[in-house]
C-alpha cells in the first residue's frame, strides 16, 4: 500500500516520426547542442508526418508552424522543433492540423510537413524533441540507444521521478 507512495512515475516520448535517431549533442545549433532549451533527442526524419509522441494537450504551436509544444499529462513539456532555422520559412512547408488547447493522443498528427521544400529551403530538417522543463523537479531521462526511429514504436525518451 505504501509503497505507491514511494514509486516513481514514469513517462515514455516516443518518435514523433520515422527517422534516424541522434543525441542532442549532434544538432548542428549550439541552442538545442548546448541544452539551452532542455534535455532531448533529435530524429532526422524520413516522412513528413510530425505525430504526437505523449498523450497531452498542445500548448503551443508557432506562429511560423515549424514548432509545436505537448504538455504530457505528468507535467513534462515537450517542444517538438521542425528542422533548423525553419522559423526563416514563415510557415511555408508546414500544414498544422491541431491547435493550442487541443487534446492529443500519442500517434495523432499534429503537423504535415513537406520535407523536400524543407530540404531545400532550411538549415537541415532534423528535428529536436526537447524537454523544456527538464530542470524543474527531479526527472531523470534516458534515452534510446536505437539508432533508427519508427514513429509511435520507438521509445525515444523515458522520463522517470517527480
Amino acid at each position: 500500500m505504501l509503497s505507491n507512495l514511494f514509486k516513481k512515475a514514469k513517462l515514455e516520448i516516443y518518435a514523433p516520426v520515422d527517422g534516424e535517431i541522434l543525441p542532442i549533442e549532434e544538432v548542428p545549433d549550439p541552442v538545442f547542442s548546448q541544452k539551452m532549451m532542455g534535455e532531448g533527442i533529435a530524429v532526422l526524419p524520413s516522412n513528413g508526418g510530425i505525430h504526437s509522441p505523449v498523450d497531452g494537450s498542445v500548448i503551443q504551436v508557432a506562429p511560423t508552424k515549424h514548432a509545436i509544444g505537448i504538455l504530457a499529462k505528468d507535467g513534462t513539456e515537450i517542444l517538438i522543433h521542425i528542422g533548423l532555422e525553419t522559423v526563416a520559412l514563415k510557415g511555408e512547408g508546414f500544414t498544422v492540423k491541431v491547435s493550442e488547447g487541443d487534446k492529443v493522443s500519442m500517434g495523432q498528427l499534429l503537423i504535415d510537413v513537406d520535407l523536400d521544400f524543407i530540404g531545400k529551403n532550411a538549415k537541415s530538417t532534423i528535428t529536436p524533441i526537447v524537454i523544456t522543463n527538464s530542470t524543474e523537479g527531479n526527472k531523470q531521462f534516458t534515452y534510446t540507444e536505437e539508432k533508427k526511429g519508427i514513429q509511435g514504436q520507438t521509445v525515444m525518451i523515458t522520463a522517470s521521478g517527480k
